[in-house]
């Protein structure tokens, strides 16, 4: 797939945070809170990116990296910008950041119910490793997924 047109990856700032909250806000049942991205900027094994066009924060993902494992924390596209191939460029960024920092694994969780993520990680290389029972609000299962990097 090819990037897409006007796309920016760039690391996040404090100055993106109100529209990191607002994709985050209408992508997850329960959110993360301000509080959550803030740590993410100062702790020092955090690698927050966000994916810009025309100056609009339109997604972003959050990397942890740490010795020789790495773990996407969050990620999401905004709602109206869904299908443009931007989940696919913030996760090849992700990978290759975790690639940079030494890391040998990539790995996360995603809701069972998320069918087009899941296909995408799949698309990526990554390979479904469990499954955590009623790990979302104590209701949805969450499958683990990891991609040696």
């Amino acid at each position: 797939m090819q990037s897409p047109p006007g796309i920016q990856i760039r690391p996040m700032t404090s100055e993106d945070i109100e529209q990191v909250l607002h994709i985050e806000q209408a992508s997850f049942p329960l959110p993360w809170t301000r509080e959550h991205f803030v740590s993410e900027l100062e702790a020092r094994h955090s690698f927050p990116y966000v994916a810009v066009t025309d100056g609009i924060v339109a997604g972003y993902v959050c990397l942890m990296s740490l010795f020789e494992e790495a773990q996407i924390l969050d990620i999401a596209v905004a709602p109206e910008m869904r299908g443009r191939g931007i989940a696919q460029e913030l996760l090849g960024h992700a990978i290759a950041v975790a690639r940079e920092k030494e890391a040998e694994l990539l790995a996360l969780e995603v809701r069972v119910s998320n069918i087009s993520a899941i296909a995408l990680y799949e698309r990526l290389g990554f390979v479904r490793t469990g499954l955590r029972q009623k790990y979302y609000e104590g209701r949805e299962d969450a499958v683990l997924m990891e991609k040696r990097v």
